[in-house]
């Protein structure tokens, strides 16, 4: 609960940077470099996406008169992406999207992560509760309806709080009396709003996923590095009503029958062809100060990786001696090391390519233009000096909290108490709202508990909680910590213990038990819980000593970055600007070719079915594979999948591209698909603030690979005939 909420206010926690030459700012983004939104593409971006190779217009990407690509890219789940490829509405996507999906389908009994899983027909294919396919039905410029009669208000937090009522009334207007739904995100730091309405599906079921050894081959060695030769695919189905319209899972709803279907290309890539993406790309930081850049490299970045790293080491032996730990915490430690490896490989960019200096001469110039022009420009880099002085601390702070202290299980389950807590000591309370709270709670206590394991949790609240102790000051202790100074001799271990042994909140059934008992006026049980009461006293110290001033010194910082990023476009008028991504639907463009990742090295830019073999035969477990690959391969059976006898495995662009473009269909010059984007290399991790154009390359499972191990491996062909298929 916690972590959303520190995500949402803690916009700062990652850099960005504006590209630029060694010298002097560049006056055109790279050809490579962009995150564009559909609408713009044909004043800002078709001309040169057909010099590119690009053989359609955008209408054929984005059109609000006939049906285009935006239609069949979902947003799947909360955080990837999804392409349409068969009129039946089957979905194709990345084995590591679907993972937490195919995760919670398994046990020990139908492990499907270790075996693979394939629906013979419809109705073996399994429901997946909670996941979402989100597509764009249309996007609309409403900057002047969101920022009327905010002009005068001079306080931020009151003009924001504006803003989000002209929001939401302008969302409730735009869908009434529809099934769609509105959502309005600003746009270079709230100098523009674009609304955007979506159609939420809600029934989607698992149709084939492959064993993990091959869906995510390589697993976390390979993470984030290239050469890749993961096939790093799922497929799913989306059904709907007999009205062809959004509806909650039953027995009685039928495929989608989508608006727009991608075609499948078995032609294939070469060196230097057009690559296009189309995806949601979830977060990029483009245009914030040095004094950001600083932040992150010194402070913010080594304590997630210091964080990180000792939760892994704790979770991976564990898993290493359990097939039931393995299973609850697959996708967990896939998460964490996803984000431990990749601010490790942007704090090594961000250094190699000395960014903040860099910054600095982009700031150099700007303050010189801003001298020319007056204010509200020329005072702005001053201000960003003074505020980063308070607000770098506070950023700190909020890591520290949400990385070491909630990245304790038990505690960050333990805050979904509070609010009930709150509400029976609250005077003009009612027994209803009490017994909602207590049904918000029970709905999720089956699926926290179902991937939890006490023993591994114990292990991690020890070590953080002496990580917390240790690179904290003593002001941002909560009151809790004088408890463990006075009684445990700040003896973490023994403390844990203690709280694993004592609480409730360890058992799924003791809380149920819990949740059945506890009235308003008996609610004693949780505040002497131990672990409650150090989820409560960080909770405390975080929303009522940090949060209030970080909010404050963030609002500056959004009111500061919207008049710099308002003077960079004035003072680079042949520039085009695209906005940070915020997981909006965008068009990122490029083309396939290799790179050097360091002196005297020259990285391919595909792998084949070969490198598999070969790395297959090490003894690392995150290589081995299963029998029947090795026995295709072998045979050289690779059917129509292979050119010239080589089957291909993956391949890499230049597209640029973040988290949330994962499952992002790879398309060819005529919009077919001929990959699936999954990763970045390690090199180009710091892309999200920096777009390096030697080094930056997206990863991407080649189709055919794809239908390969479809058809070839798990016999499962059938699924083929749904497709369009371009030989």
């Amino acid at each position: 609960m916690l972590n959303s909420l520190l995500h949402k206010y803690t916009p700062l926690l990652i850099v960005s940077f504006i590209l630029f030459s060694v010298q002097k700012v560049s006056l055109s983004v790279p050809p490579d470099e962009g995150m564009w939104l559909p609408i713009l593409l044909k004043e800002l971006n078709e001309e040169d996406m057909k010099k590119r190779g690009f053989r359609l217009s955008a209408e054929d990407i984005y059109s609000v008169n006939k049906s285009s690509m935006k239609d069949a890219v979902g947003r799947f789940g909360g955080g990837c992406t999804s392409a349409i490829i068969s009129n039946e509405g089957l979905l194709l996507t990345n084995h590591h999207c679907g993972h937490s999906y195919i995760q919670y389908l398994s046990s020990l009994q139908n492990d499907y992560l270790k075996n693979g899983f394939w629906a013979k027909n419809k109705s073996e294919e399994l429901y997946c509760p909670g996941l979402t396919v989100t597509f764009i039905v249309n996007m609309e410029d409403v900057t002047k309806k969101v920022l009327e009669n905010t002009d005068n208000i001079s306080d931020e937090l009151q003009k924001q709080a504006k803003i989000n009522q002209n929001i939401a009334n302008i969302e409730k207007e735009a869908v009434k009396g529809t099934h769609y739904k509105a959502r309005i995100f600003p746009f270079y730091y709230g100098a523009e709003y674009y609304m955007f309405i979506t159609e939420v599906f809600t029934d989607v079921r698992l149709v084939g996923a492959p064993p993990e050894s091959i869906g995510q081959f390589g697993g976390d060695t390979d993470n984030w590095v290239w050469p890749r030769h993961g096939a790093d695919f799922a497929l799913f189905r989306i059904y709907a009503n007999a009205e062809n319209k959004p509806a909650q899972y039953s027995p009685s709803n039928v495929p989608y029958k989508p608006k727009y279907v991608f075609p499948i290309s078995l032609q294939g890539v070469q060196k230097g062809d057009f690559s296009m993406l189309i995806g949601f790309p979830g977060r990029t930081y483009e245009y914030l100060p040095s004094q950001d850049v600083e932040m992150n490299v010194k402070m913010t970045n080594p304590a997630i990786i210091r964080i990180r790293e000792e939760r892994l080491k704790i979770i991976d032996l564990a898993m290493r001696l359990s097939d039931t730990v393995r299973i609850k915490y697959s996708a967990k430690y896939a998460n964490i090391s996803n984000g431990y490896k990749k601010t490790n490989g942007q704090l090594n960019g961000l250094i190699r390519l000395e960014a903040v200096k860099r910054k600095q001469e982009l700031e150099a110039q700007f303050q010189a233009w801003a001298d020319q022009q007056g204010e509200p420009y020329k005072s702005i880099l001053p201000k960003f000096a003074t505020l980063y002085s308070t607000l770098s601390k506070l950023n700190l702070a909020s890591t520290y909290i949400n990385e070491a202290i909630f990245g304790i299980e038990i505690l960050n389950y333990a805050t979904n108490f509070i609010e009930l807590e709150e509400i029976a000591k609250k005077e003009n309370s009612t027994d209803q709202e009490f017994e909602e709270a207590k049904r918000k709670i029970a709905s999720g206590v089956h699926v926290h508990f179902k991937d939890y394991e006490p023993r591994v949790d114990r292990k991690v609240m020890s070590a953080l909680l002496q990580i917390y102790y240790d690179n904290t000051t003593k002001a941002e202790h909560p009151a809790i910590f004088a408890e463990i100074e006075k009684k445990y001799k700040n003896d973490f271990v023994a403390f844990s213990k203690h709280v694993f042994d004592k609480s409730f909140m360890v058992s799924e059934s003791e809380v149920n038990k819990f949740l059945e008992k506890v009235t308003r006026k008996n609610i004693q049980k949780l505040v002497d819980d131990p672990a409650y009461q150090v989820a409560k006293s960080m909770w405390d110290k975080f929303y009522r000593e940090i949060k209030p001033e970080y909010d404050k010194q963030s609002a500056e910082a959004r009111r500061l970055n919207k008049i710099y990023i308002e003077g960079l476009r004035k003072m680079l008028p042949q520039k085009k600007f695209y906005p940070d991504a915020n997981s909006t639907l965008r068009v990122t463009f490029g083309i396939v070719t290799d790179y050097e990742p360091r002196d005297g090295v020259r990285y391919e830019w595909f792998t084949t079915l070969d490198g598999v073999i070969e790395k297959s035969k090490s003894l690392n477990p995150d290589y081995q594979i299963p029998d029947k690959l090795k026995e295709l391969h072998a045979k050289k059976d690779y059917g129509r999948y292979a050119k010239n006898g080589v089957l291909y495995t993956c391949y890499i662009g230049t597209n640029h591209t973040t988290g949330g473009n994962s499952g992002s269909p790879a398309l060819n010059r005529d919009g077919h698909i001929v990959g699936i984007n999954f990763d970045r290399n390690w090199e180009g991790t710091m892309s999200d603030i920096m777009y390096d154009p030697a080094k930056t390359r997206n990863i991407m499972v080649d189709i055919r690979y794809v239908l390969f191990i479809i058809d070839k491996y798990a016999g499962a062909g059938y699924l083929l005939n749904e497709m369009k298929i371009i030989e």
